[in-house]
């Protein structure tokens, strides 16, 4: 068993991509009229999916994947703030709600600046557990 702590990347993406499954799937369970958030099934499948991806790319234990993942879905967030706003493409398929653009917004920001923050790590030197051999 490797010694090494768990990079925030990893853990972020630990948490992060569970959540998208159980947010896309009670998207489906939950009725529209019920729901805070966008019950458009193309949206819930959209969660789960990347949902999937992110949990695939927790079992590989690469912290550079980690980071790509947790920037570029954080990327994807802010983009979908924006595009609600302005009435952008998914727009009129996702059907978001006032409360997905500020979670956009917050998630957003937070995964980009994790995302981050593991690129600055990995500048200063810092070499992932699976390039040591973990």
């Amino acid at each position: 068993m490797s010694t090494h702590k768990k990079s925030l990347n990893r853990v972020t993406l630990m948490v992060f991509a569970p959540l998208l499954i159980l947010l896309g799937v009670s998207g489906f369970l939950i009725p529209a009229e019920k729901s805070l958030a966008s019950g458009a099934a193309s949206y819930n499948i959209f969660h789960i999916v990347f949902g999937v991806i992110g949990v695939c790319i927790w079992l590989m234990r690469d912290e550079m994947w980690a980071i790509i993942f947790n920037t570029g879905f954080g990327l994807i967030d802010l983009y979908q703030a924006f595009a609600s706003y302005a009435g952008l493409f998914p727009e009129r398929y996702f059907r978001w709600t006032r409360v997905d653009d500020i979670a956009h917004v917050v998630v957003g920001l937070m995964l980009v600046l994790v995302g981050l923050y593991g690129l600055a790590k990995r500048g200063r030197g810092y070499e992932s557990p699976s390039a040591r051999g973990a």
